[in-house]
């Protein structure tokens, strides 16, 4: 298809009806189908595409807003794919460009592959952090912690939201009151009546992902996956910012090596709000 063409087909807004054919497009690129986070990501942020006129779709790509609706204060970008036989044909670059401008002054965010980083930094986008995603069987740690851990309840949603606020610095309350939902587990840590950490572990194919993951400290991090990995019995999988070096190197302990090392890059800010040393991993790199 000439470039003139892709050049002229309409961009529009997708939803949970293109589930499939946003999955088929992870597919084509040879990425795992992950309709199950593909379902939660069409109903939690706001989807783009452009529908190939011969079936399918030649790109699309994820938009989680966060903050006031309607005025968000920060905008995570993720899932960004174009098919096989329409790549590097500029069609990558209009999604983005047409996103970056419906966001106007809105700050943004996104989790760039070494492959794709050259794009977002022609777009503007600045390196500023780094996520290493790590995946294996979790062999239990011999010494355990003293770090109180348990399944989270209906009860425990607002304390939540009040730490992942002052952790993330937005208001992410449309995704994490999705996340029993979405996950097979939620479990808190708690001291002394007081909520100091919280972690999800949600399947994703052939995994169960670790996130988000928000923690008073490496301790507790700890804890919170040691509890959630003793539920699940296929291998995890999680992103974690690379500055918890400690973190990294227990999970590498405990029987995790990397798959990949992502940059995280922001646009329209010189580094994401919130407080990072209580911030270990997101909830999906496609959301923040």
């Amino acid at each position: 298809m000439p470039t003139l063409s892709l050049a002229s087909l309409p961009i529009r807004r997708l939803t949970l009806r293109d589930l499939a054919l946003c999955a088929d497009l992870s597919e084509n690129r040879g990425w795992p189908r992950e309709e199950h986070k593909w379902a939660f990501l069409l109903t939690a942020a706001q989807g783009y595409g452009i529908d190939d006129p011969e079936g399918g779709l030649v790109a699309a790509c994820t938009v989680t807003e966060y903050g006031t609706p309607g005025r968000p204060d920060l905008a995570a970008i993720g899932m960004v794919l174009v098919a096989e036989r329409h790549a590097r044909q500029g069609v990558g670059r209009r999604l983005m460009r047409h996103v970056m401008a419906e966001l106007g002054t809105t700050p943004l965010t996104l989790h760039a592959t070494p492959k794709g980083r050259p794009l977002y930094e022609e777009l503007g986008f600045k390196t500023t952090g780094r996520a290493e995603m790590v995946r294996g069987h979790f062999v239990p740690d011999p010494i355990g912690t003293r770090v109180a851990t348990r399944p989270a309840t209906a009860e425990d949603i607002a304390a939540v939201l009040r730490l992942d606020g002052e952790v993330f610095g937005s208001d992410r309350t449309h995704v994490i009151t999705r996340l029993p939902a979405f996950a097979d587990h939620l479990h808190v840590a708690e001291e002394g009546g007081r909520i100091t950490g919280y972690a999800a572990a949600w399947p994703n194919v052939d995994t169960h992902v670790v996130g988000p993951l928000v923690a008073r400290d490496t301790g507790t991090a700890k804890a919170l996956t040691a509890s959630l990995a003793a539920r699940v019995d296929r291998p995890l999988r999680t992103d974690i910012d690379a500055r918890h070096k400690e973190l990294l190197a227990w999970v590498k302990e405990r029987g995790l090596t990397t798959v990949a090392v992502n940059s995280v890059m922001t646009y329209g800010i010189t580094r994401l709000p919130g407080d990072a040393a209580r911030r270990f991993a997101p909830v999906t790199v496609a959301a923040g």
